[in-house]
This record gives structure tokens, C-alpha cells and sequence, in this order.
């Protein structure tokens, strides 16, 4: 599915690492540990095409994502550290922006998902924080993206909404697709395979 090719990435004068290269193949979680400020978010925004690495290259099947933009983003969910919804919408609003050829049905079941079923057409802004988080998670039960990339994903839920959101990646992966994630939660173990990559003071080990 993607490939990363010797990539390196400096950011304030330092290096956060270097010659970096690994695949991901549809059917397994990989997650990208590190301490604070290894590079983890910054290795993440590269490989959804939202930052430039200072040398190497991003491959989606075979194509450098920055010639296959169109493709590329129909088969990416990316869900970063903000939570990516725009508060003068609405829930629905926002899910509809997100994903404009789902029905309304759709829309709402992925709302009682995240536990915001009745929240549905209060604006935004007026929501608490995790409340905003959810409404960006919700996307993931409407999108039929290969790929997602998600930062942080587990922030603000609690230990029944860090369970569901954890068999949903289960369930994306066992159809074929593929999760790129950062988190300083710890997984439980996984039905689907999960593989490691750690960034170590400007060094990768266990890939």
C-alpha cells in the first residue's frame, strides 16, 4: 500500500531521523512510538502528503503521492492532534462536509458510535473538547479509505470509547485496510497483526 523511502526530517536545526524506510501492507496496524518530540507527529504529516520531508519520498502503490494527489487522498482517512471539525457547523454538518455522499442515517448512526447521538444539530462550538474529538472520530464509520492515519486518536476518550474505537481499527483492518497510528495509550493486544517503529534520538529501530 505505501512505502517510505529513505526520509528524513529536520526540524528546528535537528534531526529528528533519518534515512527512513518501511512498507505497509493492507491487514496490519503499524504503530510509530517515540518519546515527546521524536518526530512521531512529523513522520505522520509526511506520510499523509500534509508536510515535505527534507529528503526521501512517499510512494501510495507504486506512485509518489505528490503526482497522485486525487487517488491518494480518496484512499486516506487522516485524523490529527486538532480535532479537524469546523465549529460554526454542526455534528452532522461537519460529517456531511467530511463525507458529502452519505445519507443522513449513516451519518447519524456514526454519531451514536461516538456516544453524540442527540448532539447531532447543536453547533459545534458550543461542545466541550472531547466532544469535538469524537465528531472528527465518527468519520471513521463513514469513510472507505485503505488507509488511515491517525494521531493521537485515543485523547480526551474514555477506557468504553478507547475499546470501541480499538475494534473498529480491528474490524478496518481484517476487510484489508491499513492503520498508521501514534499513541501514548498502550494497545491491548490486537486480533490483526501489529507491527512497531520506534524514532530513538534520530535513529529508527524496530521495524
Amino acid at each position: 500500500m505505501l512505502e517510505a523511502k529513505a526520509l528524513t526530517c529536520i526540524r528546528d536545526e535537528r534531526e529528528l531521523f533519518s534515512g527512513l524506510s518501511f512498507s505497509v501492507q493492507g491487514g496490519e496496524v503499524v504503530q510509530v512510538a517515540g518519546h515527546n518530540g521524536a518526530g512521531k507527529t512529523s513522520l505522520l504529516r509526511i506520510l499523509s502528503g500534509l508536510a515535505r520531508p527534507d529528503n526521501g519520498q512517499v510512494f501510495w502503490q507504486g506512485e509518489l503521492i505528490s503526482r497522485a494527489r486525487d487517488i491518494w487522498h480518496r484512499n486516506l482517512l487522516w485524523l490529527g492532534h486538532q480535532s479537524g471539525v469546523k465549529s460554526v457547523m454542526t455534528p452532522d454538518e461537519n460529517l456531511r462536509f467530511y463525507h458529502p455522499h452519505s445519507t443522513r442515517q449513516a451519518r447519524w448512526q456514526a454519531l451514536e458510535e461516538v456516544e453524540l447521538l442527540g448532539y447531532e444539530d447543536v453547533p459545534v462550538a458550543q461542545m466541550s473538547a472531547g466532544q469535538q474529538r469524537r465528531v472528527a472520530l465518527a468519520r471513521m464509520w463513514l469513510s472507505d479509505a485503505a488507509l488511515w492515519i491517525l494521531d493521537e486518536p485515543f485523547t480526551a476518550l474514555d477506557v468504553a470509547g478507547i475499546e470501541k474505537l480499538t475494534v473498529k481499527m480491528e474490524q478496518h483492518v481484517g476487510r484489508g485496510g491499513a492503520v498508521i497510528l501514534t499513541t501514548h495509550q498502550p494497545l491491548r493486544a490486537l486480533v490483526c497483526p501489529l507491527r512497531s517503529i520506534r524514532l530513538t534520538a534520530g535513529e529508527v529501530v524496530g521495524q
